[in-house]
Formats: C-alpha cells, sequence, structure tokens
C-alpha cells in the first residue's frame, strides 16, 4: 500500500479510532502453497492488544498455507467513494479537465499467525470474539463439552495473527486547499450513494485537524551520516 505523505494516519489513535468505530471486517491475506496463487479470505475479526483473532472452518484450506508459512497480512478496508474529476477541477479551469480519483480508509496489518486448536483457547477465543460481536451476551455460553456451543468447537480452529506492523492510509485530498475539500465534503453528502456520507464524514475529521497542508521542511542533511529527507507534516 503506496501512502503519500497527506494520506497517513496522523497518529496511532487515528487508525485505532477508525477501527473501533465498526470497522471490523476486512481480508486476511497469507501466502499460497508453492506453485498456487496467494489466499484471500474475508472475515470478520476482533482486536486484543497486539493480536488479532479470526475464527475458521476446521477444514478451510488456509490452514494448510499458514503452516508453511506464517507470515500474513490483514487488511481493512472502508469509507470509500469515487471522486469525480470536476469536483476536483482547479479553478479558472474546464470542469472536464479535473483529474478523478477515489477517497478511502485503509488499515493493514502485517502480522506472525498462530493456529489456535487447543479446545479451552478455542472457547476463550470465541468467548472475546463474541462479546465484540454481541455484547449483549445474547447468546449461549462458550464451554467446552457444554451445548450447542461445546460441539461447534472441534468444528473450529482458531487464528491468532500477532501484529508486527501497521500501515494506514486516510485519501481524501488533505494536500488540496481547504475550500476544495469542503467543496467535495459537501458533494459527497449531497449525492448521498453507498459510502458517499461516511467518507464525508472522514473527510471533514481530517480536515479539522489537518487544516490547510504544510510539509515540513527538508532538514539540512547530516555530512557525517547517510542522507535523510524530511517527514511529513504531523499537526
Amino acid at each position: 500500500m503506496f501512502v503519500q505523505p497527506w494520506d497517513a494516519a496522523l497518529d496511532d489513535a487515528q487508525w485505532q479510532a477508525w477501527i473501533a468505530d465498526g470497522h471490523d471486517f476486512g481480508q486476511l491475506c497469507v501466502n499460497g502453497l508453492p506453485g498456487r496463487p496467494p489466499a484471500v479470505v474475508p472475515t470478520h475479526f476482533t482486536t486484543d492488544g497486539d493480536r488479532l483473532l479470526i475464527h475458521l472452518a476446521r477444514p478451510h484450506p488456509v490452514r494448510q498455507a499458514i503452516e508453511h508459512d506464517a507470515n500474513v497480512t490483514f487488511t481493512v478496508i472502508g469509507d470509500y467513494a469515487f471522486i469525480p474529476g470536476p469536483w476536483r477541477a482547479k479553478p479558472g479551469t474546464p470542469p472536464t479537465d479535473g483529474v478523478p480519483t477515489s477517497y478511502y480508509a485503509a488499515v493493514r496489518f502485517t502480522c506472525r499467525a498462530a493456529i489456535v486448536d487447543d479446545p479451552e483457547a478455542k472457547a476463550e477465543l470465541l468467548r472475546r470474539r463474541l462479546a465484540h460481536l454481541q455484547p449483549d451476551g445474547d447468546h449461549a455460553p462458550v464451554a467446552v463439552g457444554r451445548p450447542p456451543c461445546g460441539r461447534m468447537l472441534s468444528g473450529m480452529r482458531g487464528l491468532e495473527p500477532t501484529v508486527s506492523e501497521v500501515l494506514a492510509k486516510f485519501e481524501y485530498d488533505d494536500h488540496k486547499p481547504v475550500a476544495r475539500r469542503t467543496d467535495v465534503a459537501g458533494r459527497l453528502t449531497s449525492r448521498g450513494q453507498a459510502l458517499d456520507v461516511p467518507t464525508a464524514r472522514g473527510q471533514l475529521r481530517r480536515l479539522d485537524r489537518v487544516g490547510p497542508w504544510q510539509p515540513c521542511p527538508l532538514p539540512q542533511p547530516d555530512r557525517t551520516a547517510p542522507h535523510r529527507t524530511g517527514t511529513e507534516h504531523r499537526p
């Protein structure tokens, strides 16, 4: 995932809050077995510290791929919308000269996955999953040997990817003038299709924090160390 400086998360709290705000469905990406393409599994997940909690059907073929190579990624994408070219045209230019783009938020977790097959460990994983997905507790107790969930434990496998790196992207044209970004958010709200409204909300939340984009000036190079360039603006 390519992240321009103006698209990067402003801090860890931004992507963490976005995930916690109902973005709990993503794609588990696993390296394929030799000679096979990568496998992609759409699924709900739950965060637990530096781990993700996932469960799959026991016969799911992705298990073999993970046993062969435990390095996986998990990607969450949401609040996306297509932005037509005329909405982004520069003032004084024909609307048809505007370049279209996509707005979206995405978080990619780089992980090393462990398969969970111990009955009690699977029960605990499932209890944590249900505490997130059904916080009202309107489900049968999850306990080894206790129906109905006890019977189901043998038919599932837990998966606990431990996160080693997080890359977040919020592509909302933060490098464009404030007035143009505000105008696009209004147009999205008026259009109101699919995820237009939550995309507009994400755009405006970023705008409130970032304001006019101010890239940091490049530091003077240190002649005694390898050359380094400046970093992106962090309001």
